[in-house]
């Protein structure tokens, strides 16, 4: 199984337009940001979660030739806005992509991109399929996906699990109940926006407070805010097992 981070940073992430903060001005690779979205390769299959504005231009990155399924955690534009460009995928693999989310966040990308869905479909336009999951585990071509319930200030969003890798982002929340389900994962990747407390993302100390209470073998920070600091310097504060994830990182378990 091979993740990799497509995108490591938020819509105030870095650069940000007109800021001239030290992270914004950094040359070094790991502060330059896109949108946070990942890529799972496991048992021969390659899933997407979130396809943000940055979609095109990560997958170019990486040299994502195929593409199984795209599973989502919500519905923010930051998670949702590049889903047009899945259309090459539509032009190379001859058939619908199929979608997965919650009903709510189905009935948003039908809304976001009602031209996907119309009744006289212009030639070229992204072809996709729906599939809609909630809280309990489901398979997309033969891989399980165990879905986590968060909160992300009060909208519900799902992180997952796929065997000993368990992805969450944008939340500031997770029931006990939840946490059961993280439990024994070897790899984390968890958001950790900033330092300042925030309505809707874990700072660093809440971040790594619940890495302690999970225990992962490694664990990567995500959707990182330009007011965290400079990737090298806040590395400096971590344990080794907690590392800054930043984009194009590969992790093989």
């Amino acid at each position: 199984m091979l993740v990799t981070l497509l995108g490591t940073g938020t819509s105030s992430g870095v650069p940000q337009i007109g800021c001239d903060c030290v992270v914004c001005r950094s040359v070094d690779f790991r502060d330059k940001r896109l949108r946070t979205s990942i890529h799972v390769s496991v048992d021969g299959k390659s899933f997407i979660i979130d396809t943000g504005p940055d979609f095109r231009q990560q997958v170019l990155r990486e040299g994502i030739r195929h593409l199984d399924a795209v599973i989502f955690t919500h519905e923010h534009k930051d998670h949702t806005a590049g889903l047009d460009d899945i259309r090459a995928y539509n032009f190379r693999q001859g058939y619908d992509i199929p979608i997965y989310a919650r009903k709510r966040v189905l009935d948003q990308i039908q809304t976001e991109f009602a031209y996907v869905f119309a009744e006289k479909r212009y030639p070229g336009i992204p072809s996709v399929r729906l599939n809609e999951i909630d809280t309990e585990p489901f398979e997309v071509a033969g891989v399980r996906f165990t879905p986590i319930d968060v909160l992300h200030h009060r909208l519900p969003v799902l992180g997952f699990r796929i065997h000993d890798f368990t992805y969450l982002t944008d939340l500031n929340y997770i029931s006990d109940q939840e946490l059961e389900k993280v439990y024994g994962t070897r790899v984390l990747v968890l958001d950790a926006l900033q330092r300042q407390p925030h309505l809707s993302h874990f700072t660093l100390d809440q971040a790594v407070a619940l890495v302690e209470r999970i225990r992962p073998e490694m664990t990567y920070f995500t959707h990182i805010s330009h007011k965290l600091g400079l990737h090298r310097e806040v590395e400096q504060e971590l344990p080794p097992y907690i590392r800054l994830g930043f984009d194009g990182l590969r992790i093989k378990l």
